[in-house]
């Protein structure tokens, strides 16, 4: 599970949620947030560039305030980080874009120790003094973003610290907020799937959700289901002849029926591995009105 590209994806995707919610930065109204080209810092950095830092430069066309380097990094693993390469990392960037206005940002996904300041120095004086925001995402209370206005923040709940018995209203919260606040379809589809990697629900975890949110009320809550299902049918629309999209209509009608009926038995599952694309897309549309999976896959 490649968690830094994940990661660089989400703040690239939503750079303005992602300073606000990891770096706590405010008053970004008119600015231009704007990613340091790839090639640039490879070009001139070399083998000193990790790929999987993200600069941000932020900027205010009508000159109010001046322009700000943000440097975001994510680490999966407390132990993995070093504060001597981020520190080496954020000279050599001061020094190309020819600005001493640098703010390091680290997103720590588990939990551990780090080191959160180097300082070089001797017994009389200090000649270097370096820290950084930092943000651990597993020591942030989810209740307290559970209606937040922050994509960022929603999507990831389920790497904030909650009780596994509310693992649940967690996840669904981070579906519905996803549900209210992006409105694009291919980021719609693209970040279901961030939320059920961060979640990893069990077999029997997802038949809870399925009485708790779909059956019992008797209704669709807007949940991932319907969220699956109105993405899917676009893509499978203008792409599901394609062999390659295919498959990928496949897993997410299994998804779906998975969570509308719980558990699928593995002949069931086979069927819908082996359908064909107009197949899958009139079972998709079938999913949140048929009463069990042999309704969805009736001839």
């Amino acid at each position: 599970m490649d968690h830094d590209q994940t990661f660089k994806n989400l703040i690239l995707d939503y750079p303005q949620a992602a300073l606000e919610f990891f770096a706590g930065v405010r008053d970004l109204a008119g600015a231009t947030i704007t990613p340091v080209r790839e090639e640039q810092l490879q070009e001139i950095l070399g083998s000193r560039y990790r790929r999987l830092d993200i600069p941000l430069k932020v900027e205010w066309p009508d000159g109010r305030r001046a322009g700000v380097l943000f440097i975001v990094e994510e680490e999966t693993e407390p132990r993995d980080f070093s504060i001597h390469r981020l520190a080496h990392y954020c000279l050599d960037l001061a020094e190309l874009l020819k600005t001493e206005r640098v703010v390091p940002v680290v997103v720590f996904l588990r939990p551990g120790r780090f080191p959160h300041a180097l300082h070089l120095s001797d017994e009389g004086d200090t000649y270097l003094s370096f820290h950084f925001i930092h943000c651990q995402l597993s020591q942030l209370p989810a209740e307290q973003y559970l209606e937040s206005s922050n994509i960022v923040a929603r999507l990831n709940l389920p790497n904030m610290r909650h009780p596994r018995s509310q693992r649940l209203d967690i996840y669904h919260s981070a579906v519905n907020g996803l549900d209210r606040l992006e409105r694009d379809k291919n980021k719609r589809l693209k970040y279901v799937d961030f939320i059920d990697m961060y979640a990893a629900l069990t077999d029997e975890e997802q038949a809870l959700y399925h009485a708790r949110y779909i059956n019992d009320s008797g209704e669709d809550t807007m949940g991932l289901a319907a969220i699956l299902r109105e993405e899917w049918r676009e893509e499978g629309r203008k792409e599901g002849r394609q062999e390659g999209r295919q498959e990928g209509g496949s897993s997410l009608l299994l998804r779906q029926m998975t969570l509308r009926f719980g558990p699928l038995d593995e002949a069931l599952r086979e069927r819908i591995r082996t359908a064909d694309a107009e197949t899958l897309l009139v079972w998709g549309e079938r999913v949140l009105t048929a009463a069990t999976p042999e309704e969805v896959v009736k001839e």
